[in-house]
């Protein structure tokens, strides 16, 4: 993989991690398109490391929560903010187990399999077109929320569902307030992204050697960049309901790509 499509899926990374249209399903079709021929294990450290790099932007633009969270924890007491933290651990605990006892068949899914993205990228337009209609409320996450979000979380990470599509959409069809979702949903993915980092690390997953670093370095300095402007951006959007436009947007891509996948078997 040369520096350009390294900076090219690095910004795609950025851009669709926030909004609710599958940050992995559009890193597949970009690789895709661009002639990545890695093979899958090397495919999902790219696309872990760029994840990586979308988690940073995350703690940029909510630092002022975060900063607030860690202030209420230190407290010691069983106040709002730990609650929250205590909230977000519950919904890491689907995703965790998945990543722990399933990584090998995770893994295969992210070799350019364009029709499973085509079809997940539909699923993520039915769960966007559903939320869209329901009411806004001034609801906040309880803990069986919580644990039903990061269900969804967990399905997400097949390539082509919406992460931020899927969890936000689960909150708001659970009575959610809408801004609160979204806030809940970009937090709660910070600490599974760094723990997959820490864990590859750990277990030597991550070989240096085989990998280009300046093609993953320049791609994590993209979506870094691309992921600050994006998550301001979904924010914004997210308050004004208008989850109906991605869930067409997905249709689209995802009808394409299952079209695409079948003409070239």
């Amino acid at each position: 993989m040369n520096i350009i499509d390294s900076i090219v899926l690095g910004i795609i990374q950025g851009l669709t991690e926030f909004l609710p249209v599958s940050s992995s399903g559009h890193l597949e079709l970009g690789k895709v398109i661009l002639g990545d021929n890695s093979v899958p294990k090397e495919s999902l450290l790219f696309t872990v490391v760029l994840h990586f790099a979308t988690a940073l932007s995350t703690i940029v633009v909510f630092r002022k929560d975060i900063l607030d969270l860690i202030k209420g924890i230190l407290k010691f007491e069983w106040n709002e903010d730990l609650q929250f933290v205590s909230k977000i651990a519950l919904s890491m605990i689907p995703a965790v187990i998945v990543g722990l006892f399933f990584e090998e068949q995770l893994e295969q899914l992210f070799g350019g399999n364009i029709l499973l993205v085509g079809c997940m990228l539909i699923v993520t337009a039915a769960l966007l077109f559903l939320a869209d209609r329901a009411k806004n409320t001034n609801k906040k996450v309880t803990f069986s929320n919580a644990f039903v979000i990061g269900i969804s979380q967990a399905i997400a990470m097949l390539p082509g569902i919406s992460r931020s599509g899927a969890t936000i959409s689960t909150s708001v069809l659970l009575g959610n307030d809408k801004t609160k979702a979204a806030r809940f949903s970009f937090l709660m993915v910070v600490p599974l992204i760094f723990g997959k980092i820490a864990k590859d690390i750990l277990s030597g997953d991550i070989a240096y050697e085989s990998s280009n670093i300046t093609s993953l370095s320049v791609g994590f300095i993209a979506a870094f960049v691309a992921g600050l402007f994006a998550c301001t951006w979904m924010i914004a959007l997210v308050k004004k309901s208008k989850l109906s436009y991605f869930a067409i947007y997905c249709v689209i891509v995802g009808v394409i790509a299952i079209i695409f996948s079948l003409l070239n078997r």
